[in-house]
């Protein structure tokens, strides 16, 4: 039996104890037993028959035990920084192969950054010690501690890192990743320094500094060189895929994903086979496949998030979905996903949820009818969108003036939403609605035929909800050939638009037409189908506009009758959600239902 000591961490044999920085990790018996039959071996690469032999001795398992095993202790290494340390060779078996060989505690260690060496309580080992605790803001106070004393190894430089990205001050991880790719490429460890590298493009990304991401992502490049069945090449092609998303050029975006993907299927990697089929969904969905797009993202996060990720990658996976869900309208999967997300960001250790997690969940209160808690939760995402991701504050705004509206709020409605075309992101549909509100309904219509020009990845996955809209607004302004010809194309694929909102957007627009075209019966039919998706998606505001329409329609149809009935449920709803332009508009039909009444009287 041996005792092995590699990177940070030392695995005894005899006491089955696994140590990182001096401290007990818990692994799991199999686990354990996978690491241990590998380091014994660690000369050269172990086929899965001995593997099955090992571990599951006259026991039929499926390769997809071992994988899992594999995945679990692939965690475990990146705890210490050395999950690029095991191999993946396919249709092989497995290797692990570390730049220093694991050595006995009675050797002397190799020259290099192994023979580093900390003395018990010291800071280097205390900030090891809160990153696999998930300690974030002790862990960053410690490695600069640390740091001050010359204690740090190259890999002590991306936990840093780590830690300061789930603290939300991606900018101060910028130097520490540059000095890792630095000291890596000194060391000759070219194949490693690609990892911080395409970590420097993201956070680049994320800043909307593009210019500098697409720098890093060809550094990248160039370390990787020919290693190209590599974790790293796999990461490049997944930032690869987001390069090519900025750039407007979904179809090259899809391309790489698909590389991702494929990657990290072949090394059976987790992290690297997620964030390739995230991707892969999310280009799906630009591109019109959405039952595909849908089906690859929930696997991703199934995949990703049932394999032990670091908070990045968890945010990655969990906010890649919502962007999706909040830009298709799919709200009753937004809600179960940004409901998801709190919790899984709480028990990751981060202590402030992101900017871009408060935006989802801003969003999607608004849709509900909270809409009070939604902007003080939107006003706080833009304050954190400013530190983690700013080029997401153009939606943040948009967001902002669709609450304003919804309460009817209509100047800070108009200054929101000004903000956010000014930050370079597009406010449609919601600007359009209160143009409609303001009486500008031309304005609106060409507002809304804009915004469906381009490739960017928000005016694809938008384009069913800005299409319903401009179906309404076309019919509202008598253009009802262009109503018609956007409400075919919203039809004519209903498995490129199954969400309920898109559907009670187009009913909506269909109503309208029929009532420009006098056949009320038929708008009577749509406007009810409209309140009834509403009210399945659970989005009050939304459901009391229908209902005020059906109202409307209904008193001039005589039917005063079926007019009381929606005009109180919407009023209910106006006074739950305290909207002073839903209040108005019920006033509105409410005086116009007593003058059809005294009419009718008069006339009897």
């Amino acid at each position: 039996m041996g005792l092995y000591c590699f990177g940070n961490f030392e695995l005894s044999e005899d006491t089955r104890a696994l140590r990182l920085a001096g401290r007990e990790i818990e692994v799991q018996p199999l686990v354990f037993d996978f690491l241990a039959v590998l380091l014994r071996h660690q000369d050269r690469a172990l086929s899965k028959d001995e593997l099955f032999e090992t571990l599951w001795p006259d026991v039929t398992v499926t390769e997809a035990s071992l994988q899992r095993v594999a995945s679990l202790a692939r965690s475990v290494l990146r705890r210490g920084g050395l999950e690029t340390a095991l191999r993946n060779l396919p249709r092989f078996g497995y290797r692990i192969c570390l730049d220093q060989p694991a050595v006995s505690e009675n050797k002397a260690a190799p020259p290099g950054e192994v023979s580093k060496s900390s003395s018990p309580g010291s800071p280097i080992l205390l900030a090891r010690a809160a990153v696999a605790a998930r300690k974030w803001r002790e862990a960053a106070a410690s490695f600069a501690e640390a740091d001050a004393t010359n204690e740090l190894l190259t890999a002590d430089l991306e936990e840093w890192a780590l830690a300061l990205e789930c603290m939300g001050r991606p900018s101060e991880a910028i130097p520490l990743l540059t000095r890792a790719v630095t000291e890596y490429g000194v060391a000759g460890e070219r194949l490693r320094a690609a990892s911080p590298a395409i970590t420097l493009a993201m956070i680049h990304l994320e800043r909307g500094e593009l210019a500098a991401a697409k720098g890093w992502h060809k550094r990248a490049a160039q370390l990787i060189d020919k290693a190209t069945e590599s974790r790293e090449h796999g990461l490049w092609c997944w930032m690869g895929a987001r390069i090519m998303g900025a750039d407007a050029e979904p179809e090259r975006a899809l391309a790489l994903a698909e590389q991702a993907f494929e990657v990290g299927k072949n090394l059976e990697d987790p992290v690297v086979e997620s964030l390739g089929l995230i991707y892969r969904g999310f280009f799906k969905l630009c591109l019109g496949e959405t039952k595909s797009g849908q089906e690859d993202q929930d696997f991703a996060a199934a995949l990703g998030l049932s394999s032990d990720v670091d908070p990045i990658v968890g945010g990655i996976l969990y906010c890649n979905i919502l962007w999706a869900c909040r830009n298709f309208g799919d709200w009753t999967r937004a809600n179960q996903w940004t409901l998801s997300y709190e919790g899984w960001c709480r028990g990751h250790g981060l202590e402030e949820l992101t900017g871009s997690c408060r935006l989802h969940r801003a969003e999607v209160l608004g849709v509900h009818g909270t809409l009070k808690e939604a902007e003080t939760l939107v006003r706080a995402a833009l304050d954190q969108l400013a530190l983690d991701a700013p080029w997401a504050t153009g939606d943040a705004l948009r967001v902002l003036g669709d609450i304003h509206l919804a309460a009817g709020d209509f100047a800070e409605a108009e200054t929101a939403y000004r903000a956010s075309h000014a930050a370079g992101w597009d406010p449609q549909p919601g600007l359009a609605l209160l143009q409609l509100e303001q009486g500008q309904a031309e304005a609106a219509f060409s507002a809304l035929e804009r915004s469906l020009v381009g490739s960017r990845w928000p005016t694809l996955q938008r384009r069913g909800m800005v299409l319903a809209t401009l179906a309404k607004v076309a019919a509202r302004t008598d253009r009802l050939e262009r109503a018609k010809q956007v409400i075919a194309e919203l039809e004519s694929d209903p498995q490129r638009w199954p969400m309920a909102s898109i559907r009670a957007l187009a009913a909506e627009a269909k109503a309208e037409l029929f009532m420009r075209e006098n056949r009320f019966t038929e708008a009577v039919l749509e406007l009810q189908i409209a309140c009834s998706h509403w009210a399945d998606i659970g989005s009050p505001t939304s459901c009391a506009d229908a209902r005020l329409s059906l109202a409307a329609l209904l008193i001039q149809l005589g039917d005063r009758t079926g007019a009381e009935l929606e005009l109180g449920s919407a009023l209910a709803c106006a006074r739950k959600v305290d909207s002073s332009r839903l209040m108005r508009r019920c006033e509105e039909l409410t005086a116009l239902l007593g003058g059809a009444r005294r009419a009718a009287l008069g006339s009897a």
